[in-house]
């Protein structure tokens, strides 16, 4: 108990005189001992890897797990089965809920309906699509945020570490050259002090033991110093190789940061995939959704624009041919012989690329202008549109329509 308290009152001893040369070096009453020009640009490069990389550590994580509660169970999660040497197991997205989700509510709903059919193929989808982000956020994790959390944990504490040991032997030395400095000085003043003692040989024999006694101090400070000097620039060695040492954390960083742009690539290609098998698929299930004039006028709102036309909207899936007087339409309406009405031409502006079905459909590219019209007895999901001598069917959802 004796030895911990009198640690402690060292440590707060070194502290406080650690404190007093901090303060002493800002306000420029006592020498600093500068580090060359090399090390201090290997500290401010350190120092700059360390925040950028912590930055983009956290960000990382946040684009991973979004939701900061989940995030942070997770993280403890993962903590207590690193502690218990057992494998993480992979979490259900939020992708593959959903689509659970659906396929339990299309057996409700009765998976011969529309709903209940269109639910379990949305469905199925959506839990390849949160298959796809699941590999995304494992692969993200190995080959990306473990790279940097390692670096962040073990490599820059031990720079920490070596940083900090550093500066107390650079303080060590300035209070041996400070104390060289004090018992100099002194040494003069004692050796000086006889030729105004001439007169008085008691005095002469007092200034000249404490001469000798300066002239020890000085000799004990030169030793000291030699050996703050010594023990400085081998801190400073070491910390130096430590910090070249970031040059090769780059490297391996960058490497890193290509596999998570692949992984992200690989992801993203992913679901553009299965999107586009799913459009495909719903256009393949019967009366998924059949148009009708009042459907398609609350769609436009009162300006006659469609929903679609909105910024930020989707590409919408290919207006479906609804049963009835539609087909009927589709089968009579000879693009060739329509001829545009005297008034109702309007440009329209395409918003999204379309790939004509047949040769009676138009095919559009995304911020091109076409002349659109309608004809009686047309499907109001479908408009007539012209481009120079091309001619042809375009849906109305693919447009922003221009007063």
């Amino acid at each position: 108990m004796d030895f911990n308290v009198k640690k402690l009152a060292s440590d707060a001893g070194v502290f406080f005189t650690r404190a007093v040369q901090f303060t002493e070096e800002k306000l420029g009453q006592a020498e600093k001992t500068e580090l060359d020009a090399h090390l201090e640009n290997l500290i401010a490069r350190a120092d700059c890897t360390k925040n950028w990389t912590e930055k983009i550590f956290r960000q990382t994580e946040i684009l991973l797990q979004p939701n900061p509660i989940d995030s942070t169970g997770a993280r403890i999660e993962e903590f207590f089965y690193e502690k218990l040497d057992k494998k993480i197991p992979m979490r259900t997205t939020n992708g593959e809920l959903l689509g659970q989700y659906m396929l339990d509510a299309a057996k409700d709903f009765g998976p011969g309906t529309p709903y209940g059919s269109t639910l379990i193929t949305v469905g199925e989808y959506q839990k390849k699509l949160g298959g796809a982000e699941r590999d995304f956020l494992q692969t993200s994790a190995i080959n990306f945020l473990t790279p940097l959390r390692n670096f962040l944990e073990g490599d820059w504490r031990t720079i920490s570490k070596e940083k900090r040991l550093l500066e107390n032997r650079r303080l060590d030395l300035d209070v041996s050259k400070a104390r060289l400095k004090k018992a100099k000085l002194a040494e003069a003043k004692a050796a000086a002090a006889p030729d105004f003692q001439e007169t008085r040989p008691r005095n002469y024999v007092l200034s000249a033991s404490a001469s000798a006694l300066w002239s020890e101090e000085v000799d004990k400070a030169e030793h000291e110093l030699r050996v703050a000097q010594t023990e400085f620039d081998r801190q400073a060695e070491v910390t130096r190789l430590l910090l070249e040492g970031i040059s090769s954390t780059h490297v391996n960083h960058l490497r890193c940061l290509h596999e998570f742009v692949e992984a992200q690539a690989t992801y993203y290609a992913q679901c553009h995939k299965h999107m586009q098998e799913l459009q495909k698929e719903l256009r393949r299930i019967p009366n998924a959704f059949t148009g009708s004039p009042s459907t398609s006028a609350v769609l436009a709102g009162p300006s006659g624009l469609s929903s679609s036309s909105l910024p930020g909207a989707s590409p919408p899936a290919h207006p479906p041919v609804s049963s009835g007087h539609s087909g009927l339409e589709a089968s009579t309406l000879k693009i060739e012989e329509v001829q545009p009405p005297a008034t109702g031409t309007r440009k329209a502006k395409v918003l999204y690329d379309y790939d004509a079905a047949d040769t009676s459909e138009l095919s559009l590219l995304a911020d091109e202008l076409i002349t659109v019209y309608t004809v009686p007895g047309m499907d109001p999901d479908w408009l007539i549109g012209e481009r120079g001598n091309q001619k042809g069917k375009v849906p109305v959802t693919y447009l922003e329509l221009l007063s």
